[in-house]
């Protein structure tokens, strides 16, 4: 049986910068969302930090694994994915430096 593809995305963001802040703050608050605007939210942190990644790869610099980490999630006081930086090849297109 051949192995299941799984679809790659744009590194866009689905939802527009103010939605993202409100989301973010009420996430800091520990205030009540909802499960569809936790997977937004989780979406577009992943694509913040995956788009962070990739420009440090387009530059041929190794340092970006522990910036991007930091300004995206950790300085936020947000635990990250597992394996994040693996799996950002298989759900992303690249499309920097285009």
């Amino acid at each position: 049986m051949p192995k299941k593809k799984t679809r790659r995305r744009k590194m866009k963001l689905i939802i527009s910068e103010k939605k993202y802040k409100k989301l973010l703050s009420q996430k800091r608050r520990k205030k009540h969302t909802t499960l569809k605007d936790k997977k937004l939210l989780d979406y577009a942190l992943y694509n913040k930090y995956c788009r962070c990644l990739a420009k440090f790869e387009y530059n041929k610099d190794t340092r970006g694994y522990p910036f991007c980490m930091n300004s995206v999630y950790k300085n936020r006081g947000i635990k990250p994915p597992k394996n994040a930086s693996r799996k950002c090849n298989k759900a992303f297109k690249k499309n920097i430096g285009k």
